[in-house]
């Protein structure tokens, strides 16, 4: 039987029980691929990582599981995992600031770590690919799927359509933050997704231009998390997306992002990209971390 350390972490957030939840085993030497996945789904959460001692001598080699399959890149396990690894003394020790890279299936994944003169660690990475925009979907399509009527989902800027840097997502925008808050998961609609070979995370999003520059939802029933609070991947895709569509050739863009808001785990990501010559070159995310919980599960 295999004893092996976890621990619990909050993503996104400043605030213990906000953000996103995440389960990172710093040391899983010995683990398959079938023992890890059981284990993600006994925690249950959108995501759980899984660390290893790098294959290419970068900082370290990390899998990141949801409960249903593996994933090549996620945004909140980087984060967390990042965050778990200096604060549990994996990582060597810094001051004000250091940098590091995970090998992951999607790529080398480089994080920046901020230690503050209080000593709290803030993490930002650099998303492992560059902006990539897929198929565009019919706007009745998405809002049956999120049970809503078709003239709350804009397409002034761009139809639903897939952007990815790492992990592709359905990008929708929605006309308001009535349409955002009411919006939830129609289970037909997303399998009308599904049959296009279109996996069906669906991020919908609404310009705010309040205290935060873009509200968002993530829904990904088909991974086993109907609702997501706080997706990394999702909104450094989402920034990329925006950044390509805005009428400015070159410069850098940045976005404050609230999630988790209606699940009662408010989330604030902070996103930015640089674009050049129209061409979006790199997608960025970042926020802050608090530890919840550590603890053994056991394998047999």
């Amino acid at each position: 039987m295999m004893k092996l350390k976890y621990y619990i972490c909050d993503v996104f957030t400043n605030q213990r029980f906000g953000g996103n939840q995440l389960a990172v085993l710093p040391d899983a030497r010995g683990l398959n691929d079938t023992q890890m996945q059981q284990i993600a789904r006994e925690f249950n959460f959108s995501e759980s990582t899984f660390v290893f001692p790098p294959d290419e001598g970068h900082t370290r080699k990390v899998q990141i599981f949801t409960p249903t399959r593996e994933v090549p890149f996620a945004g909140h396990p980087n984060i967390g995992t990042a965050f778990v690894l200096a604060t549990c003394g994996e990582l060597e020790a810094f001051d004000d600031s250091t940098d590091i890279v995970f090998e992951e299936k999607a790529g080398l994944v480089g994080i920046s770590l901020c230690r503050s003169d209080d000593g709290k660690i803030s993490c930002e990475l650099k998303a492992p690919q560059v902006l990539s925009l897929g198929k565009a979907l019919p706007a009745e399509m998405l809002a049956a799927a999120v049970s809503l009527s078709e003239n709350e989902i804009v397409t002034d800027t761009h139809p639903p359509m897939l952007a990815s840097v790492g992990l592709p997502f359905v990008m929708v925008e929605l006309r308001d933050q009535s349409a955002l808050e009411k919006a939830k998961i129609n289970a037909d609609g997303f399998e009308q997704i599904a049959a296009l070979g279109v996996m069906p995370d669906i991020h919908v999003y609404v310009q705010s231009h309040d205290e935060f520059d873009v509200r968002a939802r993530m829904f990904a029933p088909h991974d086993g998390v109907p609702e997501d609070p706080a997706t990394g991947s999702a909104n450094c895709a989402l920034a990329g997306l925006l950044g390509h569509f805005h009428p400015s050739k070159s410069g850098i863009f940045e976005w404050r992002i609230a999630q988790g808001v209606e699940m009662g785990r408010p989330s604030l990501l902070q996103a930015r990209v640089e674009k050049l010559d129209g061409k979006v070159l790199s997608s960025w995310i970042g926020g802050s971390c608090v530890m919840v919980s550590e603890g053994h599960i056991y394998i047999d």
